[in-house]
């Protein structure tokens, strides 16, 4: 099979588009890179490719696939490797809707949380916001992590990262790292109260985002600007 001509349109500061570094990173695809600014509105060439104007979006072999979690199934489902198994097999099947239940989880019950941090105006209202954040991952994710078998950090015990790493990682990034105290978007002990009532989960996303895959285009100062002002804007409405 020869290589497939990638082209990836993407954001390195959006944390969807990143799931596509993830997933290409991984499976060790070459693709050429179009950045594209989401601070001014789509270009017309741009929006003839997505018509939602969203990244991250791929051109594989001159067919469009749009939607960050799509690009990553299907690029994992194109590329048989570590980060899933086939679907036609039973153990398949069950490991992707592990993962499936597993990152709807993250997503419904965690990130509300860490966006509500971002959002508090006082140390009060980031304290009680981040007690909220750990409340919940306490409750639904460590559970899951806790009770995996397997020697490996990452998700169901896995040696190497798998598609719930991919479709996580880079909010991971944003959870572990915005607690410093002159960034003001996460309480400052967030780390501390991680590892003392969710080591599972500590474990886990440190191994993920220790990863060159997760934190290749990583650029903590340039998150922090955005993150802020689209938290100012927020304010404004």
């Amino acid at each position: 099979m020869s290589a497939p001509k990638i082209t990836l349109y993407t954001n390195h500061q959006c944390p969807w588009a990143h799931r596509a570094h993830i997933a290409l990173k991984e499976l060790g695809l070459n693709y050429e890179e179009v950045i594209i600014d989401l601070n001014t509105p789509r270009e017309p060439w741009y929006l003839e490719i997505n018509p939602r104007g969203l990244v991250p979006a791929i051109s594989y072999n001159g067919t469009i696939i749009t939607e960050s979690a799509i690009v990553a199934q299907f690029l994992a489902d194109a590329h048989p490797s570590h980060l899933v198994l086939p679907s036609n097999s039973v153990e398949g099947a069950l490991q992707r809707a592990r993962i499936a239940f597993f990152v709807d989880t993250f997503f419904s019950k965690v990130q509300p949380q860490l966006l509500a941090s971002h959002r508090a105006t006082s140390d009060k209202d980031r304290a009680a916001a981040g007690e909220a954040l750990v409340a919940a991952i306490e409750k639904e994710i460590e559970p899951i992590l806790a009770s995996q078998t397997g020697s490996g950090p990452f998700f169901g015990g896995s040696e190497k990262l798998t598609l719930a790493e991919v479709l996580t990682g880079s909010f991971l990034l944003r959870l572990l790292s915005l607690h410093k105290p002159e960034y003001g978007l996460l309480r400052e002990d967030l780390p501390e109260l991680l590892e003392k009532r969710t080591p599972a989960f500590a474990k886990w996303a440190k191994a993920t985002v220790q990863q060159d895959s997760v934190n290749y285009i990583w650029d903590e100062k340039k998150v922090v600007e955005l993150t802020k002002k689209k938290v100012a804007s927020l304010a404004k409405k």
